[in-house]
């Protein structure tokens, strides 16, 4: 039998597609550039939105996690191509947000220095990298959905450049694509159930 969460695959895409991109319209809205960035670190609205935005990153993997589960027949190893660089790329990003929103500010009350000195050697590497994976990520998963026909073409196009745009993530707007395509992916699954499952139930 399906698992539950194969089962709530397109409300919970859904839900979590939405709440993404919402978290993302907020941090938009939230953020003031003319603010030095220690001020803006240390704002509690800011502080409160990017812990927010990193819980987001934890239901965007769920979603996907959903997803792939209930549509893993179909998808092939295509599919589960796709599914693997999408969890490794979201999984880096979630790493990344967790230390904005948790770290960075905690430094900048202990060690303001080093927030006005910026990144260097590793850190920007581990950085760098987690933008590449998140934007590669997702790109190969809708080029995958797409070319397994686990979803609609429209569908594969619009993660794909979401994951393109999804390369600048780390400020707002450029995470409301990826939140917008998974929020439509869960629309769609939950208008379409037996398409959506058509590989499991024949393969059952």
């Amino acid at each position: 039998m399906p698992s539950p969460l194969a089962r709530a695959a397109g409300p919970v895409a859904l839900a979590a597609g939405l709440l993404f991109a919402a978290i993302d319209v907020t941090r938009y809205l939230v953020a003031d550039p003319a603010l030095p960035r220690q001020v803006a670190l240390t704002d509690p609205a800011a502080r409160v939105v990017l812990a927010l935005y990193f819980a987001a990153f934890c239901g965007l993997l769920i979603a996907l996690a959903a997803v792939h589960l209930r549509t893993a027949e179909q998808a092939g190893g295509l599919g589960a191509f796709g599914f693997c660089a999408a969890l490794v790329g979201t999984v880096a990003m979630a790493g990344n947000m967790w230390f904005e929103g948790f770290a960075v500010p905690w430094l900048a009350d202990v060690a303001p220095s080093a927030i006005l000195a910026g990144g260097s050697g590793t850190l920007v590497v581990g950085g760098l990298s987690s933008y590449l994976l998140f934007a590669f990520g997702w790109a190969a998963f809708g080029l995958a959905g797409w070319r397994s026909h686990t979803f609609p073409a429209v569908l594969g196009a619009a993660f794909v450049v979401a994951g393109l745009l999804g390369y600048g993530a780390g400020l707002p707007p450029y995470g409301i694509p990826v939140g917008l395509a998974m929020a439509g992916l869960g629309w769609w699954i939950t208008r379409n159930p037996v398409t959506a499952a058509a590989g499991r139930e024949v393969a059952c």
